[in-house]
């Protein structure tokens, strides 16, 4: 869903709200993730990577070669760091988005914990 779809506006009903009322809702306020929308690939390509680590448990268990292993471990390695990237990039175009709507402390608190995950991301 696209950030303007997203949004409501409470013009329907005014009267019967306080100034204190926000004039957008967010999916975020609803509880919605960024990654709603692609929630079944994401478990499907989480389950793939959860199999890449089942695999290195045999390389290990079957006395695989020391690099046929590590070949396998940086596979799914990539394959985590991809995963974690396209979260992020959704994160970004969701929750800090829907943020930046609303203004105020909320997106600098935002940016901050966005900036942080890309810092750990950076640190593996």
């Amino acid at each position: 869903m696209c950030l303007e779809d997203a949004m409501t506006t409470t013009e329907a009903g005014a009267g019967a709200h306080s100034e204190a009322t926000p004039a957008v809702v967010t999916d975020h306020d609803r509880g919605i993730h960024g990654y709603h929308k692609q929630k079944d690939e994401h478990l499907k390509r989480l389950r793939r990577i959860e199999g890449q680590i089942r695999g290195l448990q045999r390389m290990v268990e079957e006395d695989v070669y020391c690099i046929d292993i590590l070949t396998q471990v940086s596979a799914s390695t990539k394959a985590l760091q991809s995963f974690a990237l396209q979260l992020l990039e959704e994160h970004l175009r969701h929750c800090v988005a829907d943020a930046a709507v609303k203004g105020g402390e909320e997106i600098d608190a935002k940016v901050e914990e966005a900036t942080k995950a890309i810092a750990r991301l950076l640190r593996t």
